[in-house]
């Protein structure tokens, strides 16, 4: 009788106190935030103070990032299903929603490799250039990072019981995590590509 009380006044003081680790995340996203803001910023600058943007030569496409965009977008709905799943404690529903989002990220990465295989310029070779490899590039970094938290999910829901509709705590870090990608990539998208393409 001790040890279900003890329980369940475990149970109350968690349901009392928010989980930290959940605000961490948002804590290092906002972090995060700015940086991709002082990205976007240097960008914006150098937009509106160079005659010819972007210069001759650097020119961006517009069909493999839209393709992507597409994808990277759809994943996002897709990651919710699953974080819909759990809380109806569905397991294996989790783990597929789960598993065609790391797929999903996994041909965006591979989309981006391609585009840049094809570009025609590099790193260095203007301001615009280097803005766009360090822009996309450090997304790129980002969406890896949120491919591995995505497979540590599906793993970790093979332990027993590990995940259920009452502790799911890292399925929803997880999507947070996808959205804010998907997020800066909108933004990154427009100006970037749109903005440049008309």
């Amino acid at each position: 009788m001790t040890a279900i009380t003890t329980s369940e006044n475990h149970t109350s003081e968690h349901e009392q106190h928010p989980d930290l680790r959940v605000w961490g995340l948002l804590t290092f996203l906002i972090s995060e935030s700015l940086m991709f803001g002082g990205f976007f910023a240097t960008y914006l600058f150098f937009k509106g103070t160079t005659a010819v943007w972007p210069p001759e030569g650097t020119e961006v496409e517009l069909l493999v990032p839209t393709v992507n965009t597409i994808i990277l977008v759809s994943s996002s709905f897709i990651i919710h299903f699953g974080d819909k799943a759990i809380k109806k404690n569905s397991v294996g529903w989790m783990r597929f929603w789960y598993f065609i989002t790391f797929l999903m990220g996994a041909v965006f990465l591979v989309g981006q490799v391609y585009e840049y295989m094809n570009l025609g310029y590099g790193l260095t070779t203007n301001v615009f250039a280097n803005c766009f490899y360090l822009m996309t590039g450090f997304h790129g970094l980002h969406v890896f990072v949120g491919l591995l938290l995505i497979l540590g999910v599906f793993v970790r829901s093979f332990g027993p019981n590990h995940y259920n509709s009452m502790q799911h705590t890292g399925i929803e870090m997880a999507e947070i995590y996808w959205h804010f990608v998907d997020i800066i990539w909108i933004i990154l998208f427009t100006l970037v590509y749109l903005m440049n393409a008309f």
